[in-house]
């Protein structure tokens, strides 16, 4: 007797009610990249379809995003100065808390992540306070708690510390609750490798490191069982989700990552995944809409509950035509 698997592929529908992995637009939180300004919408270069706003045009992104069931934003700011610190990654006035505000006036129920890191406010673009040309770890955890603080402050319902300093969890947490904000969660990018995957963002961040590479903080990409370690570690310290990033040259971790984890899990579709797939569709070398389900399909099933993905409103209006899809 032949077993014929085939059966189950045969029509459309068949398709549909046996499919082990859906996606749904509640699944995406958009990344999206502020500036000071007015009626601003810049595109970036090396991100075909993505721009940088002023919060007037961020405003109306995010209703649009809401409109087609993205519930989820999570923001990058570019500050209007720099300095060795950056102190304007949590004065009152900067552009993220600004974009918050903005965005929770109009859309109170949108739940607005932010960044948390210094790579985009300080003159060196490193992660963090240089000690000795060397980012100093301990003195870096007191300036992205009060970042965070500041963002709570202005309303955001989950910070997202994305610089990779030891302890930084668990500093941000006791931060954030002696400030106020108990109900104020935390993304954690727990495991966050050093890649080469992450070029565009920087071209749209403005985030670039002025001399030398993350390595020293970031994961190397050859390790499997740090990654479990880095996940633990701030699950202890209080994270209420945990992220990985990359997402496509890692799903394995992703899996591993979800074995050991209660909590939601995320995985940041980053900019170079995302760019890839624009240069090879512009050049008529892969059909761009099917490669960018079949990525996210992918990361789903590798067990990311949520996913950080520059395609959150194209993938919607997809998924919007194709409800099964």
């Amino acid at each position: 007797m032949i077993i014929r698997p085939r059966r189950l592929r045969r029509t459309g529908t068949i398709r549909d009610m046996v499919r082990e992995t859906h996606l749904s637009t509640r699944d995406f939180i958009a990344p999206l990249f502020v500036k000071h300004g007015k009626n601003i919408q810049d595109p970036i270069r090396s991100m075909p379809g993505q721009f940088q706003f002023s919060p007037d045009t961020l405003v109306a992104e995010a209703e649009e995003l809401w409109d087609w069931g993205v519930p989820s934003l999570i923001l990058f700011g570019l500050p209007d100065g720099k300095d060795s610190t950056g102190s304007r990654s949590w004065a009152e006035d900067g552009i993220v808390q600004v974009a918050i505000r903005e965005i929770k006036d109009r859309l109170p129920d949108m739940v607005v992540m932010t960044d948390v890191c210094l790579c985009e406010y300080t003159d060196h673009g490193h992660c963090g306070v240089l000690l000795d040309g060397v980012v100093d770890n301990d003195t870096t955890l007191e300036l992205l708690a009060r970042q965070a603080v500041s963002h709570c402050d202005a309303g955001a319902d989950f910070v997202g510390p994305s610089d990779m300093m030891d302890g930084r969890i668990g500093h941000i947490r006791h931060a954030l609750d002696d400030a106020g904000h108990k109900d104020r969660g935390i993304l954690s990018y727990a495991v966050k490798y050093a890649s080469a995957f992450y070029g565009p963002f920087r071209d749209a961040a403005d985030s670039a490191p002025q001399f030398g590479d993350r390595t020293g903080y970031q994961m190397d990409p050859a390790n499997a069982l740090e990654a479990l370690k880095e996940a633990e570690l701030d699950m202890e310290e209080g994270a209420d989700m945990i992220m990985v990033k990359p997402a496509l040259p890692y799903l394995d971790i992703i899996n591993r990552v979800r074995e050991i984890s209660l909590l939601p899990l995320a995985a940041y579709n980053v900019s170079g995944e995302y760019a890839m797939v624009k240069a090879a569709a512009e050049k008529g070398w892969l059909d761009g809409e099917r490669a960018m389900m079949e990525m996210l399909v992918a990361i789903k099933r590798a067990g990311a509950d949520l996913i950080l993905t520059y395609f959150a409103k194209e993938a919607a209006l997809k998924l919007r035509n194709q409800p099964q899809g």
